[in-house]
């Protein structure tokens, strides 16, 4: 069974993600199913438009399917974790190299995988409820899906905010930050998308786009670029300082999530900063063995997803006790 739905019509190839239950989260099969006609569409002159929408109500895509890379690499199944995370970022590279238009409309959640479909395309559409983030590091993961390439992309120190803390994304954040290219209301996506499927992208794009709404985090720029604008997390985490609602919110995501993970994602946002695509997700997929093999990844998705406890016992257990010379040896 696929829980991906594809058509073309009208010069317009579309890819509808649906698989509403796990809020579209992409499993081995969806990932081949989406690659697979964007590589025929690619050279195919009758898709001149790739539209990218979501079955589910709730969901644009809420990342990979987690879990079950967790349960592989328990088993010491390398070779599954490793084909994954290689199949995956392939199709990321695809997106973020495609020769012609490619449009995600994010009505819901869109987190880790949900962004590597998405914000590598060239026209990324919100709504209100839109929610994007790249939680990772609370797993003992780090953003990947080419995020070390987006994220020192984004404005101003915001990649290296959004890396570390996971925090979430409001529509207005997402404009403000550069994830996000138009804000569109929930109630006009339905709209938009038939007058995208009638292949007039950039006249629906000006009819129905609006300007975006407030942008809570992105009020916090300069206390952003302040923070994250350099040195090691320890640093970052040493420059939070009172005790104001963004302060504290950022502090307990730095003191609550893995701090291996911490040092490993700053290393690839600064490295991924001066490089390309291919390089930064090879970066990536280069990780994904030793990191989803060591302990803070069984035990942040045990602790996040699995038992829910949400209360993981890291090692090392503070970001002061992270071999940070280990660490960017690793991130080679």
């Amino acid at each position: 069974m696929s829980f991906i739905r594809t058509s073309v019509s009208g010069g317009v190839g579309e890819i509808v993600l649906d698989r509403p239950k796990a809020l579209n989260a992409l499993d081995a099969g969806m990932i081949r199913d989406i690659y697979e006609p964007l590589l025929r569409w690619r050279d195919d002159p009758a898709v001149e438009t790739v539209l990218v929408t979501s079955g589910s109500e709730r969901a644009f895509c809420a990342g990979g399917d987690i879990k079950a890379i967790r349960e592989a690499a328990l088993l010491g199944r390398v070779g599954i974790v490793q084909d994954f995370f290689a199949t995956e970022y392939r199709l990321n590279q695809l997106i973020g190299e495609y020769p012609k238009p490619y449009v995600a409309l994010i009505d819901g959640a869109a987190m880790g995988g949900g962004l590597g479909i998405s914000v590598h395309g060239s026209v990324r559409v919100v709504t209100e409820k839109a929610v994007l983030a790249m939680p990772e590091t609370a797993i003992g993961f780090y953003p990947d899906v080419g995020a070390s390439y987006f994220l020192p992309r984004l404005t101003g120190a915001s990649g290296m905010y959004l890396g570390l803390t996971g925090a979430r994304v409001s529509a207005g954040d997402a404009i403000a930050f550069g994830l996000a290219t138009h804000y569109v209301p929930s109630a006009n996506l339905a709209a938009l998308a038939d007058a995208i499927r009638g292949g007039a992208l950039d006249a629906a794009l000006e009819k129905f786009a609006e300007p975006a709404p407030a942008a809570p985090l992105a009020a916090q720029q300069a206390r952003i670029d302040e923070v994250f604008g350099s040195g090691s997390p320890v640093d970052m985490l040493a420059r939070l300082t009172g005790d104001d609602a963004w302060t504290v919110e950022t502090r307990a995501a730095m003191t609550s999530h893995s701090p291996t993970s911490l040092f490993v994602t700053a290393e690839l946002i600064r490295r991924g900063a001066t490089d390309v695509l291919q390089h930064c997700l090879g970066r990536e997929l280069a990780l994904t063995g030793p990191v989803t093999g060591g302990g803070d990844f069984a035990e942040g998705v045990r602790a996040v997803l699995v038992d829910k406890d949400r209360n993981p016992a890291w090692s090392p257990a503070t970001l002061a006790e992270v071999d940070a010379a280990g660490i960017a040896a690793m991130v080679s």
